[in-house]
């Protein structure tokens, strides 16, 4: 933990009052920062206080605006995404399917598509995902099944269907899940995913209205602060940042509170139901908001979503233009992508309670 960091958690111990047993006190917090409560394997202390969530910035997308003051408690957060050989260790510890390994439920379907949609043929009602491809020529970039390919056989073991693998891939962010499959995960860890205001104010790191998690310079001094994509989209990425498709974990530096990843690289699923006007409907300083209580987007409106955040390897300045810690997005969550993984999150309480029954 650095001495920023410290220093941040510090400034902010007495801006929340306990209201109950669960938030942090101002004694549990001060623990976090001397050392005396043992910290969760490679998760950070992100200190409890207000920021302002969102932006009012004009050139930012709707659903993001306007800003507002929030206050979130204190928590742990995973210091890197959920990486491909984290998420073997729990599918061989548990014997878990993820949702792309079951074939898709036309009756399930059905419900997420506007009334009277024919049924698919057979042929696509089989295990699979979504798969990212690039095309050979530049497209109108409103239609995104131009790069989007529903691959039969895409899971988190075989990224672009059968006859691939993650050999070498390793310490890379595990995508194709979906927001059920993480949730599964976050459970068997013990931990729980993020709420939207606990991703955003861990992603800031103490930064306040800057347009990126490193300042307002995209790249500052020439430098690559992010995975995203350089080149014409989606004809090809010219990996001037050194990757095309995803990275392994860590490759570019972190933020104010020692958290890798948290703009670029993959999409991250967040617990919040997904509302093109969330941030429209939730009251400054409103504490530890958890979000709607179901989902509506008015571009879809047949299919439920969750927030993810983050922006991915996708994203370029034409097109997507994420990677801004107010960026925000619906997925449904029975889907899985190229570009949507996960990272997960435990109170304070939660791991004093862990703690004491692993003594």
């Amino acid at each position: 933990m650095t001495a920023r960091n410290k220093d941040e958690i510090a400034n902010n111990i007495n801006e929340i009052k306990p209201k109950n047993p669960e938030t942090n006190t101002d004694e549990n917090d001060k623990a976090q920062i001397t050392g005396k409560i043992e910290p969760p394997p490679d998760m950070v202390w992100i200190p409890p206080g207000k920021f302002t969530m969102g932006t009012d910035d004009q050139m930012s997308f709707p659903n993001e605006r306007p800003a507002r003051r929030v206050r979130v408690d204190g928590f742990w957060m995973d210091v890197y995404n959920v990486t491909n050989a984290n998420f073997r260790r729990f599918v061989q510890a548990t014997g878990y399917v993820t949702t792309a390994e079951r074939a898709p439920d036309w009756k399930e379907i059905k419900k997420q598509v506007p009334p009277g949609t024919p049924k698919p043929d057979d042929s696509m009602l089989v295990p699979g995902s979504l798969v990212f491809t690039p095309t050979p020529r530049p497209v109108p970039l409103h239609d995104m099944s131009a790069w989007w390919r529903w691959t039969p056989g895409a899971f988190w073991y075989q990224l672009e269907g059968p006859g691939s693998t993650i050999d070498g891939r390793e310490n890379h962010p595990v995508v194709q899940v979906s927001w059920e499959d993480a949730v599964a995960y976050a459970e068997w860890a013990g931990k729980r995913l993020p709420t939207e205001a606990e991703w955003e104010r861990a992603a800031r790191g103490g930064l306040e209205g800057k347009r990126f998690i490193w300042g307002d310079e995209f790249c500052p001094d020439g430098k690559h602060m992010a995975n995203t994509w350089q080149g014409t989209f989606p004809v090809k990425d010219t990996a001037e940042d050194g990757f095309a498709g995803t990275s392994p974990v860590g490759s570019f530096p972190s933020n104010g509170y020692g958290l890798y990843d948290m703009a670029g690289n993959v999409w991250q699923w967040c617990s919040d139901w997904y509302r093109a006007d969330a941030h429209q409907s939730v009251r400054s300083c409103c504490p530890n908001p958890t979000g709607p209580n179901k989902s509506f987007d008015p571009c879809d409106p047949y299919t439920p979503k969750r927030v993810v955040k983050g922006g991915s390897f996708l994203c370029s300045p034409a097109y997507c233009d994420s990677y801004r810690p107010s960026a925000r997005r619906g997925t449904p969550p029975d889907t899985g992508t190229s570009h949507t993984g996960f990272r997960c999150v435990i109170s304070a309480q939660a791991w004093k309670k862990a703690r004491y029954h692993r003594r």
